[in-house]
């Protein structure tokens, strides 16, 4: 069974995207190198990856941050899952600031772990992208662009394209000059010829779309 590596080698994905997209490489090169996620290196706990995306959903990061801080208080540990968030009932969630679609949200992640349908880290290193996204989309809560940034920033899978991104398609837009934003399947095809180097394209267009917009900060991820 193939195990993936967790990240890639950006001076041959530079170089690769540079020379099969003419339009794209003169945006890179202007933009120069980006290096490679250190985060890539690390371990991660994916339960808790997950409960702190749905924590962090439609907020700022300030605010997500000390809602997320009340939690830890409450349960005793800096470790969501579910025997830590068993800990605290669904009145004191709400408490800390944990709205009801939320709470809805992470006790569904908790019972699916408890079931063992959450794939550990390792069970990830051996399994299709789209088999993680699979697994993953049927938490309350999560959606393919969650899961999608999860294996661009922490599992560093080399070929991710988010192509229901806005960031994403407003960076293939001003690459291609175009008026409109390219819908996703549009954007499917276009990105063909960027594989298997999609992610590190991903993260030029979002730089290009940032670029576009200097006097907009750059867009915080969900993984950041």
């Amino acid at each position: 069974m193939p195990r993936y590596a967790r990240g890639f080698d950006t001076d041959a994905a530079f170089a690769h995207l540079a020379k099969r997209d003419r339009k794209l490489g003169t945006w890179m090169k202007r933009i120069g190198p980006i290096e490679a996620d250190p985060r890539w290196r690390k371990p991660f706990d994916p339960v808790d990856a997950l409960a702190r995306a749905i924590l962090y959903q439609q907020l700022s990061g300030k605010a997500a941050a000390t809602i997320v801080g009340r939690v830890e208080t409450a349960i005793g540990s800096d470790r969501l899952h579910f025997d830590t968030l068993g800990r605290i009932d669904d009145a004191a969630l709400r408490a800390c600031g944990v709205s009801g679609n939320k709470t809805l949200a992470l006790r569904d992640l908790a019972l699916r772990e408890a079931r063992g349908e959450i794939p550990t880290l390792r069970q990830m290193s051996t399994m299709e992208p789209d088999a993680i996204v699979s697994a993953l989309v049927p938490i309350r809560g999560i959606g393919r662009w969650t899961v999608e940034m999860m294996l661009m920033f922490r599992l560093g899978r080399a070929d991710i394209l988010p192509v229901d991104d806005l960031g994403i398609r407003k960076g293939a837009q001003r690459v291609d000059r175009h008026e409109a934003m390219p819908a996703p399947k549009a954007l499917i095809e276009r990105g063909e010829r960027w594989g298997p180097y999609r992610t590190y394209a991903s993260l030029y267009l979002w730089r290009i779309a940032d670029f576009a917009e200097q006097k907009k900060a750059a867009t915080k991820r969900s993984q950041d």
